[in-house]
Parts: structure tokens; sequence; C-alpha cells
């Protein structure tokens, strides 16, 4: 197709090329824009000042050059933020949740950027604000709150927070009687700490120099934070390290995983000092949970071939895998996400036919019922509880179409009570929208789901815009739920897609298992067909659709970009990860050696190194006419780091054809998350969504 002159006659940003040639397995590489990684970046992370003056200069003129192309759309990008402001109840709050003598919940004030947590008495009473986002944000370019942990006896809270971006978090415990702070400062945290049964301290990761969970600490209130005791250290670092509580405070479970791996270890949370026991030895493949249920632990595991997970138990005394036993089935095709156990009840959340379920198990009796929805595509939510011996859980519920609706659901009298109903301020007639689930053939015959929604009044004749959206890595699905932003696109006539592409689990284990490693392409050729079948079905037009993805989901924008420059009118790439096999040959980043199951190390393997040269976005720009893009990104992201999408920008400029721009954007206050307020955040969505309109033409 002929590309249509959209944007304004600009001279982009002129990058220095200073090769640099790699080789490995006897392949060598060149890498002309090799010089935007800062050689301190673990420094940048925690100091953003001290980035090198010409890679500043650089990201600086891309930002100036973005904005001059963008700047025709600055009133439609207030109109934009005014919308999604305005469907945002800014005086919104949760509903408090019971955890003995209080509940506890958060809300937000109007105008506020920052959530503020608070309880209330169970029997009634005065709310009181025990942490106050906005207050503790002030003098901050980036302020975001990490974990928060009341103690048993609701006299103190562990309350973390990040104010860099590069998600360092700092832990602090302050008292609820007076809201003041204990003198006790944790730092290099993953941000949150987990109480002992004495209330007397605390466990937590620490995070090493590239950003590892490397080891769990006990901190002791009162105590120098640099004698804090080793509980338990990770050697490996490829895997991820966690440290968390039982709602019955009973124990401390140590968990320790990759993509594929997993294992615990656990101590009694009366004892801080007693050596984490091992339940499960790691062992390629082999994932497990635990979660409490009095004198057993649930057990949720693929062991011996249950590739969609099934339900064990195991005897708190001796819970090694010898005298773990069965009590759900392995089903293929029904994959179990989640468990959480009650005194009385069992509740897991699944998905089949590519739809959650909620399953209630009496433990009694084993009688089972499910909770039933009416409509075509949903998305469910197991809210959790603070309470263990409770006859009541809590679960979410929406539809592209439907609200977000928050129910208490009595699992022995089967009574469910709505709680809340997410409110749109601005007004939202359900009535007014169409929400469908497609099913689009892939090049090899599987079936890939599509969930959309549009306007009742937009006409389905192939000349509709439309977002489509995707990620397709590490197993995450991308729910068919309630979205108040993309109303701004919808009602403008756009039809919002999500592909639910391979990679995800969306319809099963073997769903994530397809789309992973030496299967990768499959999803990115799932993604192009969803695009192929929306023409087809006449929802809209190549000439029209713009896709998006983030992070994962940005190395899919980069890999259609390269393999079906045709199929689209724009594409938006946030915190992009676009330089795969740079990246996965980097063992010292932080998230590198994790990684490798997910996408192969090929640092070991040939095979995997040919596997992602052959898809890795910045590898793989060819001379073609790509359509215009946009790359968004954070200066702080120690997830998928700024240089990155920096250098894709570049080697796009330098290799492609026609006149589409390229387009980079870089938060220099951010990481991974974005912009730290809600409303801020809202400003990037409609900037996002107005480069949208303007490649498809609606502008």
């Amino acid at each position: 197709m002929t590309r249509p002159a959209i944007f304004a006659d600009v001279a982009a940003p002129s990058t220095e090329r200073r090769p640099v040639s790699d080789t490995r397995h006897g392949i060598t590489r060149v890498d002309e824009y090799a010089w935007l990684r800062a050689d301190n970046w673990q420094e940048v992370f925690r100091d953003p000042s001290v980035l090198d003056p010409a890679i500043r200069s650089h990201l600086e003129a891309e930002n100036a050059y973005q904005a001059e192309l963008m700047a025709d759309t600055a009133d439609l990008r207030k109109a934009l933020f005014a919308e999604m402001k305005g469907r945002i109840k800014e005086d919104d709050s949760s509903v408090p949740m019971k955890d003995g003598p209080f509940a506890y919940g958060s809300s937000f004030k109007k105008g506020g950027e920052q959530p503020r947590y608070f309880r209330i008495p169970s029997e009634g009473g005065a709310e009181e604000i025990i942490l106050d986002g906005d207050k503790e944000a002030e003098g901050h370019a980036y302020f975001r709150l990490g974990g928060l942990d009341h103690s048993s006896d609701h006299s103190s809270l562990i309350w973390g927070f990040d104010d860099k971006g590069s998600e360092f978090y700092t832990l602090r415990v302050r008292q609820l009687s007076d809201g003041t702070d204990l003198t006790d400062v944790v730092g290099d945290t993953g941000g949150s700490g987990t109480w002992d049964a004495a209330n007397a301290g605390f466990f937590y990761t620490r995070l090493d120099p590239n950003h590892r969970p490397s080891k769990v600490l006990y901190h002791a209130l009162g105590s120098d934070a640099a004698s804090d005791r080793l509980i338990y250290e990770e050697t490996d670092p490829g895997f991820f390290m966690n440290v968390g509580g039982t709602r019955s405070n009973e124990w401390i479970m140590i968990s320790i995983s990759d993509h594929e791996t997993s294992e615990y270890r656990l101590f009694p949370a009366t004892d801080p000092l007693a050596a984490p026991k091992l339940v499960a030895a790691r062992e390629i493949g082999l994932q497990y949970d635990l979660e409490e249920g009095g004198d057993i632990f649930f057990v949720l595991t693929n062991v011996d071939g249950a590739k969609d997970f099934k339900i064990m138990t195991a005897p708190v005394s001796d819970p090694v895998r010898a005298n773990w036993k069965e009590l759900v089935a392995h089903e293929p095709g029904r994959l179990i996400l989640s468990v959480v156990g009650f005194k009385d009840f069992m509740v897991r959340l699944e998905r089949k036919e590519g739809l959650p379920r909620i399953v209630v198990h009496e433990r009694a009796t084993g009688a089972e019922h499910l909770i039933s929805f009416p409509e075509e595509a949903f998305s469910l939510g197991l809210s959790g509880s603070y309470e263990y011996d409770t006859d009541t859980m809590r679960f979410s519920y929406s539809s592209m179409t439907t609200p977000s609706q928050l129910f208490d659901y009595n699992m022995r009298t089967r009574e469910r009570t709505l709680l809340k109903t997410q409110e749109v301020p601005s007004g939202h007639n359900i009535e007014d929208y169409v929400t469908r689930r497609l099913m689009a053939p892939a090049p090899d015959g599987e079936l890939v789901p599509i969930s959309l929604i549009h306007h009742r009044d937009t006409p389905l004749d192939g000349t509709a815009p439309c977002l489509l959206y995707g990620y397709g890595s590490y197993g995450m699905t991308i729910p068919a739920s309630f979205n108040t932003n993309c109303l701004s696109l919808v009602d403008r006539g756009f039809v919002y897609a999500v592909a639910h592409i391979r990679g995800g689990k969306d319809k099963g284990y073997a769903w994530y298992d397809d789309g992973k490693r030496a299967t990768k392409v499959n999803t990115f050729t799932d993604f192009i067909a969803c695009a192929h079948h929306l023409v087809a079905e006449r929802y809209t037009s190549h000439e029209r659709i713009v896709a998006q993805g983030g992070s994962a989901g940005g190395m899919l924008m980069g890999a259609v970009a390269n393999m079906a420059p045709e199929a689209f009118a724009g594409i938006i790439a946030e915190v992009p990860f676009v330089d795969v096999l740079t990246t996965m040959l980097d063992d010292t980043l932080p998230l590198t050696p994790p990684e490798w199951p997910e996408w192969g190390n090929p640092i070991d393997s040939e095979a995997d190194y040919k596997t992602i040269a052959a898809y890795s976005p910045y590898d793989n720009v060819a001379a073609v006419d790509y359509p215009p893009i946009l790359a968004v990104a954070g200066l702080t992201d120690p997830r998928v780091t700024y240089w990155e999408p920096a250098k894709w920008a570049a080697r796009l400029r330098e290799r492609k054809s026609g006149n589409s721009p390229v387009l980079f954007k870089i938060n220099m206050d951010s990481g991974h998350a974005g912009a730290s307020g809600r409303f801020s955040r809202l400003e990037e969505v409609a900037f996002n969504y107005a480069f949208a309109l303007k490649v498809a033409g609606r502008a």
C-alpha cells in the first residue's frame, strides 16, 4: 500500500555510528549504536544525573524530534486526557477487607496521583489514614509505593517506596498509633517485607548490584540494617526469589523460580532463626506452588506430566515430594491458574476453552461447584483474603463492556453479594457497545482467539480503524476486561481488539509452550494472522490497523514490523524488548539469566543463538517501507533498558525505505512502568492514542 504523508517533514536526529563487532559460535555481528549503552548503567539506575552527557544529549534530541512531529496533536491529547480522567472516580475507594478487629483498604483523594491506605474498625467507626502516598511523594519527580504489610497485632506497618523508577525499593516501618516512622531504613529491597509471628522483625529480599533478589534477610526492629541476618542466599543468577507469609501467620515461605522450574523453602513464623526446610528440590521443568491448608499444604503442580497442572496435598509435618497426594486430577485443556485455601474450603481459578472460571471445593466432602457468568468473553480475578477461618471469599468480574464488579461470595450458602461496581463518572451505557470473541486461523491451522469491542454505531464494512493489542510471552494472558481508556478510541469509531496469541496461556499450557524458544515465531505469525482475520471479517483494513504492545509485547511489535510491515498503518512499541540477542548474550544485565528458559541461552547454545538471531527485531531491520513507529521508554528501566529502543530507532532510520518517521519518546524520570502517578500515566496513554488516531487518519 502507498503510505500517506501524515507527519511534518522534520529532520530526524542523526545518531553517530561507532561500530563494535561481536563474534559468537563463529558468527560475527556488528552493532553501530552499542555506545548508547552507558558503561555506568548500574549507577544511572540509582542516579540518572550521572548519565554520559553525549547519551543524554542524544536522548533529549529524540524527545525534541517526537515532540515536534506530534505538536499538532496537542489539543487532541488534552481532550483524550480529559476524557480518560473523566472516567475515573477521582476520590475512588476500595472495599475494605476484614482482618480481625480492622478492615483495610485504599483510596484516592480528588486530584491525587498516589493511593492512600486506610483502616476502619470492623464493627464500624471512623476511617484512619495509615499511609498517604501523595504526602510521601512530595518533592519526588518519580515515586511509586511498594508492598504494605500490617502486623498481626495491628500496631505497625511495613511499607516500601521507589523514588527513581529503578525498582530498588526502600522499606520503612510505621507506628500506627501515631503515624510516625521508626528509625529502621532498609534499602535495595524487592519492595515488600513480611512480619514474623511476634511482630518483632520482618523478612525481605535484598537486590544485588545487578538488580537480582539474591538474598533473604531478617531485620529485627531497632537494629542496624547492616547487621540483618542472612536467612537464605540464592547463588544461581538465573532464579527469581520472593519471601512471604501465610494468612494464619504460621509459616514463612521462600519461593524460588525461573520460567519453568520452581522450589520452595519454609520455616515457622514463630522461629525467625530457623533454617529453611526444602520442600522439593528444583528439577528442570518441575513447577509447584504452596498454599496453606491447616494441617496440610495445597500443592499446585505439573508433576508427573500434568502439563495443565493438578492439585495435590502435603502434610505440614513433612511436605516433601514423596508425601504429596493427588486431590484434583490433571485434565488436559483445563489450566489451573491459582489456589486459595481456607479452613473449610479450597478455591481455584482455572481456564478452560479460553475462558476463566472459579471452582469452590468443600474440604470435608470433596463436593465442588462453579460460579457461573453469562457473557461471551470476560475476566475473573480472585481478590484474596486476610482471614483463613472464614466462609467468605472475594472475587472480581468484568468484560470489555461491563465495568469491574467486586463480589463477596459465601462458599457455604453460595450467596453472591455485589460490593462495588466500578463507577464511570462521565457516564457509560453498556448498550452502546458490542463485544465479540473471534477465532483467527493461524498459518499452521491453530485458531487464535481475539477479544474485541466496538461502538454499536461503528460500520463494519472495512472502513473502521483498529487498535490491535498483543503480548504473547511468559505464559501471560491478557484478560478480556473492562478498560475505560480504550473507550476514547472506540467512541471515535475504532475497533479495539486483543490478540490472544501463543506465548500466553489463553488456551492452556501448550499455548505457552508453542510460543517460546524454538517455536517463538508462532507468537508473531499468530498476531499477523489476527490482523488478516480482522480485515477478512470486514472489521477494518490494513491501512487502518495500529498495532500496540509493551515490553515483550514491544518485541512482538518489532518482529511483526519486520515480517509484515504492509499489514499495519502504525506501530506503538512501549518499553520494547527489541535487542533480544544482545541482551541474552549479556549475563550482567538484571534479567538475562532468569530469561534463558524463555528465550534460550545463546551464550552456550549455537542453536539458541541462531533461533533468536532469526527474529530479534534489532538484528532484522531491513530496507523495507515500515509504517510510522512510536517507541516509548523510561531511562531507569531495569527490565528493558533504555538503549534497546534508542538503538532500534537509530537503525530503523538508517536502513528503512519510505518516508514514515520513527519516533522515540523517553521519560527521563521513570522506569519500566512509565509515569508513577495515575494521572501522569494517563498523559502517556493520551500521547499513544493521539499517535494511533493520527496514523489512522482520525486525528
